[in-house]
């Protein structure tokens, strides 16, 4: 997806490396970065990563550091992803060449649809890009992918993960809060809370979208662990991915601005979430959770199918106790979390112990 001129980790990290005081580090990115970040490539890219990764992360620096260098190539960048909204809805196309313009989906998204997570995971960027450089076209580009999603019927108040970007009607009636939906929700919260809570369409759409998530898709397990399912035209998966565990974290952030009195009640709802998820990876063997697990066929919160049997460092469980640590400082949030560090400590030195015993048996072969 990347070339040499377009190094993800570098910009990605520029954040990290800014708070944690790293400067000569990152001095050494910035010096980088000006000189050979390039955009007009003929490379094929993920709208969707390419701005959460290089668009936030060169607004991140620009922000923290106040280089000017780092305002310059994120508006640049987002420039160069227009084009990507030149379909007959406004809703972006999920892969864009840099250098030709030329647009288009994954084959596999449900007869050409784009992605909600992915569409739906621009707006905050997006409106960055038209403060910083005086162009609107940025954020009126965002703010009509809202327009085509309020005009549309929503099956039972729930926003499906596919949309026909030439139709502008939904693709296959599939329903996640984990993958290919989540940080959509996620987006609408932070907008209103970026916009100093000025933002009310904004609050609308994720309040009104975490009802229906709450009335459709969350459920209690026999012994009592809330999970979110997945909804497939009609019916419930009750399954739960890795990725779905960001709900803990996000449904507490949004508690404080609850309509009526549930701010109580969301807050509830945020730790039976972090509960669920923590107990996900407290069933397994080696205290890492898997990428989905179950409540159906009398288990609980366990990976029953083979392809779900892996962790690959994702972090949404993480976050939620994180989210759930600052915001009640109950103690059980940074023990669970030092659960999973201590764990994955403990496998980085096994994989250096192994790299070493590997070592010296090829040494010892060679002799």
């Amino acid at each position: 997806m990347f070339n040499d001129s377009l190094r993800a980790t570098i910009v990605d990290a520029l954040d990290t490396l800014y708070i944690m005081e790293m400067f000569e580090e990152f001095d050494a990115a910035t010096d980088w970065i000006e000189k050979n970040l390039d955009f007009n490539v003929n490379a094929e890219v993920s709208v969707f990563e390419v701005n959460i990764r290089f668009v936030g992360g060169l607004l991140s620096a620009y922000y923290l550091s106040g280089k000017e260098v780092y305002r310059r190539k994120a508006v640049e960048l987002g420039e160069k992803l227009l084009p990507a909204f030149k379909t007959p809805t406004g809703i972006p196309w999920a892969l864009l060449n840099l250098k030709s313009g030329i647009g288009r989906n994954w084959p596999w998204a449900s007869g050409g649809s784009s992605i909600l997570a992915e569409y739906g995971t621009l707006h905050l960027e997006f409106m960055h890009l038209s403060k910083l450089s005086g162009n609107p076209d940025f954020a009126q580009k965002v703010m009509n992918i809202r327009k085509v999603l309020n005009r549309l019927d929503k099956p039972q108040g729930l926003y499906p993960n596919y949309l026909n970007p030439n139709s502008g009607q939904w693709g296959q009636h599939h329903v996640s809060v984990g993958g290919l939906g989540d940080s959509f929700y996620e987006y609408l919260l932070k907008a209103w809370l970026m916009s100093d809570k000025t933002d009310e369409e904004g609050k609308k759409m994720y309040y009104d979208a975490l009802q229906a998530i709450e009335t459709n898709l969350m459920r209690k397990s026999s012994s009592g662990l809330t999970y979110i399912a997945e909804w497939k035209g009609g019916l419930l998966e009750h399954k739960m991915g890795h990725l779905t565990c960001f709900a803990g974290g996000m449904i507490a952030l949004g508690a404080d601005g609850a309509p009526g009195d549930k701010t109580g009640h969301q807050m509830e709802q945020a730790a039976e979430i972090a509960r669920t998820c923590h107990e996900s990876y407290a069933r397994t063997a080696l205290k890492l959770g898997p990428e989905a697990f179950r409540f159906d066929g009398g288990v609980e919160a366990i990976a029953t199918r083979q392809n779900e049997k892996y962790f690959i460092l994702r972090p949404e469980v993480i976050e939620t106790y994180m989210y759930m640590w600052r915001f009640t400082h109950d103690p059980k949030y940074r023990e669970w979390g030092w659960e999973a560090v201590q764990v994955k400590h403990l496998f980085i030195e096994l994989k250096i112990s192994f790299f070493f015993v590997i070592l010296h048996l090829a040494r010892a072969w060679q002799c």
